[in-house]
């Protein structure tokens, strides 16, 4: 298989199209030899058109719980009793306190993440007037993870300073019933639109563990290379007592490794993101970054723990990687 692993390599780093049958092909490989060059040549492709940078970004869990969609993974749903922390609308005090703790300990880009189906009305206003502090007291970049909103909406964040909007497709069509019921697969992509309609960036990625196939996880990368997206997040399953995955068993390491890689040569110049279920990676993920991931969300998650954004950069520094310092 190695002529393979060189040619596709050598495809992506041309920005090529990797199409299906290729990425299955790279799916494929199955001996310890031939994943081992499937991991440096995603890391290679990295190297080549991404550089050594590593991206850091954070998060505020700005309003927790009580949701009403039936995503079946997650903690914050109403359906599920899983005991989490349950609030409204983060404070305009509280929200600049975090804010500015991350933007202290080297965070450059941070976002307000919302439970629920998308924001509005007089929450929507709190947010913008949120950001439009953030903006007039920090110099951080500001992203915002608020759930489906509209062409309206985007242009109001965009002109309270909002760069980049956030909005998980989860996993590929097919498989997406499968973890969700209560709004659609093109209600997700329209959001995605609305924000690069609006002039936003767009980060974009999914959740991989839910009982999807690799198949499954492909085609979500494709269809993220459909849509341009150059922020994509991998969440990897923490299975939350109370779900309905609770007892799902946790994936291998070898494939999250190979999940990342082949995300890396699908979409070579985009932000391979480690995102919720790091501490489920060994050592945070490190063998990742040799893998063709080239950034992650840094500090806590929503409703679970993640590295410390010390530690992260002690790791990107020991990989003779560099931290990303510009906005």
């Amino acid at each position: 298989m190695k002529d393979i692993i060189l040619s596709l390599e050598k495809k992506a780093m041309e920005l090529g199209t990797i199409e299906l049958d290729d990425a299955i092909a790279l799916a494929n490989l199955d001996s310890k030899q031939d994943i081992l060059k499937l991991y440096r040549a995603a890391d290679s492709i990295r190297d080549k058109l991404r550089g050594k940078t590593v991206d850091l970004c954070s998060i505020i869990n700005a309003k927790s719980g009580s949701c009403p969609e039936d995503c079946k993974f997650c903690a914050q749903s109403a359906h599920y009793n899983t005991e989490i922390d349950k609030y409204k609308l983060v404070s305009e005090e509280k929200a600049l306190e975090i804010v500015m703790e991350n933007e202290k300990s080297g965070i450059n880009r941070i976002a307000l993440v919302t439970s629920g189906k998308g924001l509005k009305g007089h929450e929507f206003e709190e947010v913008l007037q949120i950001y439009r502090n953030i903006k007039e007291k920090t110099g951080i970049g500001l992203c915002a993870s608020l759930g489906i909103l509209s062409y309206e909406q985007m242009i109001c964040l965009k002109e309270v300073g909002v760069t980049t909007y956030h909005h998980n497709l989860e996993t590929n069509r097919e498989y997406y019933g499968k973890i969700c019921t209560t709004h659609s697969y093109d209600e997700r992509i329209n959001t995605i639109k609305n924000a690069q309609k609006a002039g936003l960036k767009i980060c974009s990625g999914g959740i991989i563990g839910v009982g999807e196939t690799m198949l499954d996880r492909i085609k979500l990368a494709l269809q993220l290379k459909e849509l341009n997206i150059k922020s994509i997040p991998i969440n990897i399953l923490d299975p939350i007592k109370g779900t309905p995955l609770e007892n799902t068993k946790p994936l291998p390491q070898s494939e999250i490794l190979k999940t990342i890689a082949i995300f890396r040569f699908i979409n070579p110049t985009a932000h391979i993101r480690l995102a919720g279920g790091r501490k489920l990676i060994k050592d945070y993920g490190r063998e990742c970054f040799k893998a063709g991931a080239n950034a992650t969300i840094s500090g806590n998650y929503l409703t679970t723990s993640g590295n410390k954004v010390k530690d992260d950069m002690k790791m990107i520094k020991d990989l003779d990687l560099e931290v990303k310092v510009n906005v």
